[in-house]
């Protein structure tokens, strides 16, 4: 039901005309054309997800008064939708003073930013399953959900679309490199007698998150220097810049503490909410968390593909899961050693959904086009993944 009513809200997200804004692709040198902070209607400006930011100081007044759990849970996953897209703006503001290249790169490092603070606070609390479920879940929501649901959109308006095959493969195949990656631990984990793990594979997970990090640089420096010709794109339609640049920095450090504040509520309250609803920390983890961090640029994917351009919706779904597993992993493996340290082992069903969603992502790939039929395929898989994860 949660599920069904996400993908109602976004659906009704993106079915409005969205105002042009220069925004940069996370992982790419390429730009956005649409902010979803704001769009048009006639001559009103409506600015909804900003509207959204009420339910912040709701959350302070309900964990001062001691509001229910699940209460704060949905208040505060409201809350947090709004500062995603403002911190994600005031990046983009700041791309435009610092250059193509450094901006880039701040989108890169900014754009799953919502998902890591939550993921620290949850290691933090010590729900290591809980945060490896949301890794394998943001994963696989970007490539079945968000993808799934730009081809429907996208491909009612167009009979048939076209994304830039080249930008697509090299992304697709790093993510297999990087789901391969994931696996190695797990199968290192599953096949050998637990008595000789000890240490040792404490050890192991570093060293794949060190060689994930490495890897993940490396591939910000094809994208930005030695291969930006692959990632040009026409520049006729950036805009220049609506805040000065202390404004964009001051947005930016406010957005993230409240959005640090807002995770800490959200964490404290998934194992009550979880027991009261019935929910398991799993699901919580795999579906809810996810969608939460990434509410505001799943409707970015699918505006974008309904403008017909669909080699940007797919570079945000392909490139944010991408990150997900070589940046954002890899920094809460060495975040951990400062608490309980985590392991990178994924359980079988996380690593099953994981490697069937990046096959597709793959076969996407292969012929450089999509349309509605396929984008329904995509969102199928991932609604019976989601109902298997939640009778788990």
């Amino acid at each position: 039901m949660y599920l069904i009513l996400y993908i109602m809200a976004i659906s009704a997200l993106c079915l409005v005309q969205l105002k042009p804004a220069g925004t940069c692709i996370r992982g790419t040198a390429a730009r956005r054309d649409y902010n979803i902070l704001a769009y048009s209607k006639g001559t009103k400006k409506v600015k909804i997800l900003r509207y959204m930011l009420i339910f912040v100081p709701i959350t302070f007044v309900g964990e001062f008064l001691h509001w229910t759990p699940t209460l704060m849970f949905v208040l505060t996953a409201l809350a947090i939708i709004p500062l995603a897209a403002l911190m994600g703006e005031a990046t983009e503001e700041i791309s435009f003073y610092s250059g193509p290249k450094i901006g880039g790169f701040l989108n890169a490092t900014f754009g799953n930013a919502t998902e890591l603070i939550i993921s620290f606070f949850a290691l933090k609390a010590g729900l290591f399953e809980v945060v490896k479920a949301s890794i394998a879940g943001s994963v696989i929501g970007n490539i079945l959900l968000v993808l799934g649901l730009s081809m429907i959109f996208g491909g009612i308006k167009y009979k048939s679309q076209h994304f830039n095959q080249k930008v697509i493969d090299n992304s697709a195949s790093m993510l297999l490199f990087a789901v391969i990656g994931l696996t190695i631990p797990a199968i290192f984990m599953h096949t050998l007698d637990p008595a000789l793990l000890s240490t040792r594979y404490e050890g192991l997970s570093v060293i794949v998150a060190v060689i994930m990090i490495i890897i993940y640089i490396l591939s910000l420096v094809f994208s930005f220097y030695t291969h930006k010709d692959i990632y040009s794109v026409d520049h006729s339609q950036e805009s220049s810049p609506k805040w000065s640049i202390k404004k964009a920095i001051a947005v930016l450090v406010g957005a993230t503490v409240l959005i640090g504040l807002e995770s800490e509520f959200l964490v404290s309250a998934v194992e009550p909410m979880s027991e009261a609803i019935g929910l398991s920390e799993f699901f919580v983890g795999i579906i809810l968390i996810p969608i939460i961090g990434n509410a505001a640029e799943h409707s970015t994917a699918i505006v974008m593909a309904m403008k017909n351009k669909m080699d940007v919706a797919v570079e945000i779904a392909i490139g944010s899961s991408l990150q997900i597993i070589l940046f954002v992993t890899p920094v809460l493996i060495f975040l951990s050693l400062l608490f309980t340290p985590m392991s990178i082992v994924f359980n079988e069903f996380e690593l099953v959904a994981l490697v069937f969603s990046v096959l597709i992502a793959n076969r996407v790939a292969t012929d450089g086009e999509s349309n509605w039929m396929e984008g329904v395929q995509l969102l199928a898989v991932y609604l019976i993944i989601a109902v298997a994860f939640f009778v788990l």
